[in-house]
């Protein structure tokens, strides 16, 4: 369960420590909420086609999926109209979709490698590095998350 306060964000950012698995929201009167998150199972890199978590700075380029319900399997960033069950080998995009862009020279390919945050069909694996170079979250927590930030705001990755 995150741990949240009623505070109205301004200009939240987020912080996604890998070595911890988690990400949290800060704001200008600090920290926000903390969810648990999963990264890369291939661990941290730039690389097209190597399914590693890339670090540094990014900004939420595109929300995606606002009035989907939870668990909304999500193919090329377009709702399937089927709703994915719990557990299973694939690693599912399921939910609301936060798009990364790189800011940073080594991560400007972020973005068209389609690294997201989002929700997992996989919720047991949170907590460790189980993606394929995503951050993904509880279904419930990407809502919450998702409905938190705005486009734009800031994402630092880290080892």
């Amino acid at each position: 369960m995150p741990s949240t306060t009623t505070e109205t964000l301004q200009s939240p950012h987020l912080l996604i420590d890998t070595e911890a698995q988690t990400l949290q929201v800060l704001g200008e009167e600090g920290l926000i909420a903390t969810y648990p998150v999963s990264t890369s199972k291939f661990g941290l890199g730039f690389q097209e086609g190597s399914f590693r978590t890339p670090t540094g700075r990014f900004r939420i380029a595109e929300k995606i999926g606002e009035e989907a319900p939870p668990w909304m399997i999500f193919k090329s960033r377009l709702q399937t109209g089927r709703l994915a069950d719990p557990g299973g080998e694939e690693d599912l995009v399921l939910t609301r979709i936060l798009w990364l862009e790189g800011l940073d020279p080594e991560n400007e390919n972020t973005r068209d490698r389609y690294i997201y945050i989002h929700g997992t069909n996989q919720e047991e694996l949170i907590g460790t590095p189980a993606s394929h170079g995503c951050v993904r979250l509880r279904n419930d927590d990407m809502i919450e998350l998702f409905n938190r930030v705005p486009e734009g705001a800031p994402v630092e990755i880290t080892a």
